[in-house]
């Protein structure tokens, strides 16, 4: 297991640490309910420093971008994010991942954990347009700072107006007294906040400043479980969980980050996915009686019979019902439809909602 630059932080503020995506990762501190409300009516700070990020380059970098990506990364300006996956060529997906541009022949992919390896290896082998690459993941970190007071209590950090980085956009400047760091104004939560990537040399003073500037409007650090809960109850898709190389974009809801309008991996597969129809939908769903859905649990129409299976699930604090993701035969996808979530050996009555799950 590998540990992130702040971990002896993490043991001295007394978090629980589990091995998480080949890491130590820091999973709760006071616990994962409390941690929740703060990141939705405050502020507060998850360590995220086991992200993968890999710097493409030159004038192949874009060439390669648009055909191992199943997003259009030609739309992108200098300052914008954007939200991708890799399409495996085999109608599933290698990982999800955000793709940065830094420079007129500049990226930044930012790959989950898990993946750093694979995705490595992956981008490598289709690197036939002479791109670049550089693997940054062992010498960067990030800090993400969520919640509704993060624009305030973070702005006597920088010179840059936070308030107006339009979301998936970021700036290059300084943070927290150092200079050139990416703060970009996106996250996995859904209660607005900033991602801030710096030199793992950095990231002590970085947490540091944070906790500082935030101490008035109640600053806390947040574990990977609240992390877990937040983009929960926001339908957000944890690859390993609700995507993976079994599932396609076009089942999991993705279709919005698939554009056919360029060449990619598994265009034409995905393409003609769209316009015959899967078999299964990745759904959201709401218990309508007292249960809390896992993931693997069946899912079951009113007859007993399986119709899918949960891919996450949870009792969400914000909602204080169970809510979970996961993937049905087509028929039972449409939002309204009464489905059972086969709990141990009781049928739990629910619903197929629209996403969120959460609203401000």
């Amino acid at each position: 297991m590998k540990n992130v630059a702040l971990h002896a932080l993490h043991e001295q503020l007394g978090a629980k640490i589990l091995p998480f995506a080949g890491y130590n990762m820091p999973i709760t501190y006071e616990g994962v309910n409390a941690e929740h409300e703060t990141v939705r009516n405050g502020v507060g700070v998850f360590d995220v420093s086991h992200m993968g990020e890999f710097l493409v380059s030159g004038p192949g970098a874009l060439h390669l971008i648009q055909y191992v990506c199943s997003n259009d990364a030609a739309t992108l300006e200098i300052g914008r994010a954007q939200y991708s996956c890799f399409p495996n060529g085999n109608g599933g997906i290698v990982d999800d991942l955000i793709v940065y541009r830094i420079k007129e022949e500049q990226y930044l992919l930012v790959v989950n954990a898990s993946n750093i390896d694979k995705d490595w290896a992956w981008i490598n082998q289709h690197n036939t347009f002479g791109a670049e690459l550089k693997n940054l993941s062992d010498n960067y970190s990030l800090l993400a700072i969520q919640g509704p007071k993060a624009v305030e209590a973070m702005q006597a950090l920088t010179s840059v107006n936070l308030a107006e980085i339009p979301y998936y956009h970021f700036v290059v400047g300084p943070f927290a007294g150092i200079e050139h760091v990416i703060i970009s104004a996106t996250g996995y939560t859904g209660s607005g906040g900033f991602e801030i990537y710096c030199k793992n040399e950095e990231v002590e003073q970085l947490w540091n400043r944070v906790f500082e500037a935030g101490a008035a409007y109640g600053i806390k650090p947040i574990g990977l479980a609240a992390r877990d809960t937040l983009r929960l109850e926001m339908g957000y898709c944890l690859y390993g969980n609700d995507i993976d190389d079994s599932t396609s974009p076009i089942e999991a809801g993705l279709g919005w980050i698939t554009k056919f309008s360029k060449d990619f991996i598994d265009k034409e597969r995905l393409e003609a996915q769209k316009s015959a129809g899967v078999s299964r939908k990745l759904i959201g769903f709401e218990l309508t009686e007292r249960g809390v859905p896992r993931q693997d649990y069946e899912i079951v129409n009113e007859t007993g019979a399986v119709i899918g299976k949960v891919t996450s699930g949870t009792m969400s604090p914000s909602l204080n019902k169970g809510i979970g993701l996961g993937y049905v035969e087509t028929a039972y996808a449409k939002v309204g439809t009464e489905i059972r979530i086969r709990i141990r050996k009781n049928d739990v009555a629910a619903q197929v909602v629209k996403l969120p799950f959460y609203s401000k």
